[in-house]
């Protein structure tokens, strides 16, 4: 799987159903997808966030990419406190969002894979996190064909993807190496946010920001389905 900055639930809820998950530090970095930004709530609104990078070029892999020199960690943290500071869980949450955000690191991949593993702890997941590059495999390899050979190189009987992959995956390509193919589909979980509104698949700091520890771990190990 990609990292992402902050995802949405379902990819913790991916992580956690899973014994192994895989992150890849050798892929391709995809300029406006959800690397290295994400979305928070704003005047019942989602609203962009992101870390800046570098200039570099297009087709560097993630961990190729470093954060921009002049990324200022207090201007985020501001951001973020502003959309919730006076959220119900502000002060339980805020101290994690800073270890994150203040993460000496301007590696783009090791920044990330902090901040993964920080909020894997935060939610008591403890499924073993991996980095792509460190296993043995041919990694000229691309898609379908790559996650296949990281199957088989982790000796994996099953493996689960979000729901959104249905359509990059074959069953009978993976059952043809022994492997079953899962999607994992979150439910929808709506809670109250600021006001009247509510706005969903925003960052998974949303989600803590608004619920107690307790709930969101509760939602992330049952909140969805195995398809």
């Amino acid at each position: 799987m990609q990292p992402y900055f902050f995802p949405y639930i379902g990819y913790f809820q991916l992580i956690a159903a899973v014994n192994l998950f895989i992150v890849y530090d050798n892929i391709q970095y995809t300029k406006n997808g959800w690397i290295n930004r994400n979305r928070l709530l704003r005047n019942c609104e989602a609203a962009m966030f992101s870390l800046p990078l570098k200039r570099a070029s297009d087709y560097l892999d993630v961990r190729d990419r470093e954060l921009a020199a002049d990324f200022k960690p207090e201007k985020l943290l501001n951001q973020l406190k502003g959309a919730y500071g006076r959220a119900p869980q502000f002060a339980e949450v805020f101290p994690l969002i800073e270890r994150v955000v203040r993460h000496d690191e301007s590696n783009l991949f090791r920044f990330l894979h902090h901040s993964i593993r920080a909020i894997c702890g935060f939610l008591r997941i403890g499924t073993e996190i991996r980095i792509s590059s460190g296993i043995a495999i041919d990694h000229t390899l691309t898609k379908q064909n790559k996650v296949i050979a990281l199957c088989r190189a982790a000796g994996a009987a099953t493996y689960v993807n979000a729901s959104g992959g249905v359509d990059l995956y074959s069953k009978e390509e993976f059952h043809a190496h022994g492997i079953e193919l899962r999607f994992i589909r979150s439910q929808p979980f709506e809670y109250p946010q600021f006001g009247d509104c509510f706005v969903p698949l925003l960052s998974i700091i949303d989600v803590m920001m608004f619920n107690p520890v307790d709930v969101v771990r509760e939602r992330i190990a049952s909140g969805y389905e195995l398809i």
